[in-house]
């Protein structure tokens, strides 16, 4: 496990391979999980944390975690007198490549004053959160897969789009898993999430927008979002609205 740097001497008293009890820091954290996952439990909500998603818990929050297997935890502290960070609780978001990139490094390195302002500011920040859904290449893959950008809550199976295009189905999953990397399924369901997003960001209700991006149930729409995103589009959208309304972090 990576312990950040100021809350070392703090966590010590509390961290054991499997996990700590419930505890506060008075610094902000950001905790990330680059192998593994974790489970966090702060008050009214448990998280769990992998690769594509990270948590900040302010300063003065209580919260507990449970390490599985063969997990690497990251804590990022930040001063809590010197940074003003954008959530007022808990809040997950998703890591981008630029941002994994950095963590990983400030493993490796104190940093100076500058270092932290800048490392802040970029982990408070919202990466691009669509899901990679490569467009197929060959004519029907690529017809339905246009169709389906445009209308994600179109039900038509695999077989049925086949049917439409005189084509056989296996032709068409095939050409999906080969030029996409993605089964016709997984690929549907992403380009559903993606549209979801944006939906949520303009401030549609789950059920709302599950019906309108194709899902048959709300439920499975919030199981389809956990899974990808790491936590529900409630969480989400919560989290992006107190971003969007809450000012810019400050360094000294």
């Amino acid at each position: 496990m990576a312990q950040g740097r100021t809350s070392a001497t703090t966590d010590e008293d509390f961290i054991t391979a499997g996990g700590h009890p419930t505890h506060t820091h008075d610094f902000h954290q950001l905790l990330y999980v680059p192998l593994g996952r974790i489970s966090v439990v702060t008050p009214g909500a448990a998280h769990e944390l992998t690769p594509s998603v990270a948590l900040w818990i302010p300063a003065g929050t209580p919260h507990s975690a449970r390490f599985h297997p063969d997990s690497l935890v990251v804590a990022e502290p930040f001063d809590a007198d010197i940074h003003e960070l954008p959530y007022a609780e808990p809040a997950v978001v998703r890591i981008d490549e630029a941002q994994r990139r950095l963590l990983l490094a400030r493993t490796r390195g104190t940093g100076t004053a500058a270092d932290e302002a800048s490392a802040f500011a970029t982990l408070t920040g919202f990466p691009s959160a669509a899901l990679p859904a490569p467009r197929p290449t060959s004519d029907s893959a690529r017809s339905v897969a246009g169709a389906l950008l445009r209308r994600p809550d179109d039900q038509r199976t695999a077989t049925e789009w086949a049917e439409s295009l005189h084509t056989s189905s296996t032709s068409l999953r095939r050409a999906f898993r080969t030029e996409t990397g993605l089964a016709f399924s997984e690929w549907r369901t992403r380009v559903r999430l993606n549209r979801s997003l944006d939906l949520l960001d303009r401030g549609d209700l789950v059920s709302t927008v599950a019906a309108r991006v194709g899902f048959t149930s709300t439920n499975g729409y919030i199981l389809a979002f956990r899974k990808h995103f790491g936590c529900t589009p409630g969480a989400w959208a919560k989290g992006r609205t107190e971003h969007a309304d809450s000012p810019p972090g400050r360094a000294a």
